[in-house]
């Protein structure tokens, strides 16, 4: 499995943020995740698209390799919001079926832009939707957590809800990635990795520590013990 791991800048230091985005990526993650929040769809406000722009320079390996930000819409509505951050730099769009009056075409107007486009799920959402437009998406992200703050326990439930995205992807034949946004941690990853999961959303578990690389290399470790 070619796994993924996506510090969020949600628990980042906002004061230093270019710095925080480098070291993380020296620490040897994969992706930068925006957890972006509205204070409407979700009880909180964070940030917006002049953030993921000035921050796209910073989002580079020491050898100059592009790293994919990998913006997660919390906001009502989406279009709009989708279409400015795919002007701002970013690389994968996720957003929730239920902010969206139409999700079909919000997902077309993040392709449209050039982007990859993905659905979110709240811990008690039904995951119906997927039936429709898993041929039209690249990502399926899985709360396990309640959407909202950054810090929260992971929510046992999301392993099953884990389970039936990988049933369903293994039987749609498509290279779609499914990632995990909440509680993840260096002691349950693996637990998340057996369910199915190959990409990571960590928070608090990485910038909450002094030493990135020492966890990074945790959570690689864990993962290379979880069962392909």
């Amino acid at each position: 499995m070619n796994y993924r791991i996506a510090p969020s800048i949600l628990s980042a230091d906002f004061a230093r943020l270019g710095e925080e985005v480098k070291s993380v990526i020296a620490a040897g993650c994969d992706w930068i995740h925006f957890d972006v929040m509205d204070n409407h769809y979700v009880p909180n406000l964070t940030f917006g698209p002049m953030i993921c722009s000035a921050l796209k320079p910073h989002a580079k390996t020491a050898a100059g390799l592009a790293v994919p930000i990998d913006v997660h819409l919390m906001v009502q509505p989406v279009d709009a919001l989708a279409s400015a951050f795919a002007q701002a730099g970013a690389d994968l769009i996720s957003f929730h079926p239920d902010a969206s009056g139409h999700v079909h075409r919000s997902l077309q107007v993040i392709k449209g832009q050039g982007c990859q486009a993905g659905l979110a799920f709240n811990p008690a959402e039904p995951l119906d939707v997927l039936d429709w437009v898993i041929e039209d998406i690249d990502l399926v992200v899985i709360m396990s957590v309640n959407p909202g703050f950054g810090g929260q326990s992971f929510i046992d439930s999301a392993l099953r809800k884990i389970e039936d995205v990988r049933r369903r992807i293994s039987a749609s034949g498509k290279d779609i990635r499914l990632e995990v946004d909440g509680g993840i941690k260096t002691d349950n990853i693996r637990r998340v990795a057996d369910a199915g999961a190959d990409t990571f959303v960590a928070g608090s578990a990485i910038f909450g520590k002094s030493d990135y690389s020492g966890v990074v290399h945790a959570m690689r470790t864990a993962l290379n013990t979880a069962h392909a």
